[in-house]
């Protein structure tokens, strides 16, 4: 798409990401319409994944106080003929001016909510700590992970590869649509999970069914090093 198409660019850095194997009746209700689940060996995968969301521009002009922060959303995987994307079934971050724009032009299930971020990268060794938090108080939810290995590019037909190169999102409208948009970003670098987990409650957020699946053990998790990224204007398919 050319220069004209764009409607975000920003630095997706440090994407967390926990990945459930789980029952697709928990997500055909949010599946949208003109598009069908996508799966990998068999199964439906759930994400939760938390990134740090820097220089970002809408429509090519820096956001005043909103060049820095950080996102955590839900999301599950589709496909449309050949393309394949992603939906979110919630996306949080801890800017009202964000969530208010992507609700309007995407219709994206955003909410606003107190959000940080720990970061550690070990000198002596290839380890690297991060860690998203967000909500306060009893309901204070934390994912967290401890990486081994080197940045390596996902193998082929590996569970990081299928997870990382979805490159469309589909949002269901309130008219009972579908908006199709891409999602254009290279190849990521990831490192794979010594330790990793979630904590806190999610039932607020997602419902009880939902937030049991996210109380498992996940059944991958890995840290992606991110890049630069483009969010084109979204098109109408259904």
């Amino acid at each position: 798409m050319g220069q004209q198409g764009r409607f975000l660019t920003a630095e997706w850095k440090n994407l967390l990401m926990l990945n459930y194997a789980v029952d697709p009746t928990l997500l055909k209700g949010y599946v949208p319409a003109g598009t069908e689940l996508d799966t990998f060996e068999g199964k439906n995968y759930l994400s939760l994944v938390g990134f740090e969301f820097n220089r970002t521009r809408i429509l090519g002009l820096a956001v005043p106080f909103h060049q820095a922060f950080e996102e955590v959303n839900l999301r599950f995987y589709v496909r449309r003929s050949s393309k394949r994307g992603v939906v979110f079934i919630r996306e949080l971050v801890p800017k009202y001016a964000v969530a208010s724009i992507a609700r309007l032009v995407f219709n994206e299930r955003y909410s606003c909510v107190p959000m940080s971020h720990r970061i550690t990268a070990h000198a002596e060794s290839d380890i690297i700590e991060a860690e998203y938090s967000w909500g306060k108080g009893p309901n204070r939810c934390r994912m967290w992970i401890e990486t081994e290995g080197p940045s390596i590019l996902p193998l082929d037909d590996s569970a990081s590869q299928f997870i990382t190169e979805h490159y469309w999102g589909y949002a269901a409208q309130n008219n009972g649509g579908c908006l199709e948009y891409e999602v254009e970003h290279p190849r990521w670098l990831v490192m794979n999970s010594r330790r990793a987990g979630f904590s806190g409650s999610l039932a607020g957020l997602y419902g009880p069914e939902l937030a049991q699946a996210l109380l498992c053990e996940p059944d991958s998790a890995f840290l992606a090093e991110g890049s630069t990224v483009t969010v084109f204007k979204g098109t109408k398919i259904n």
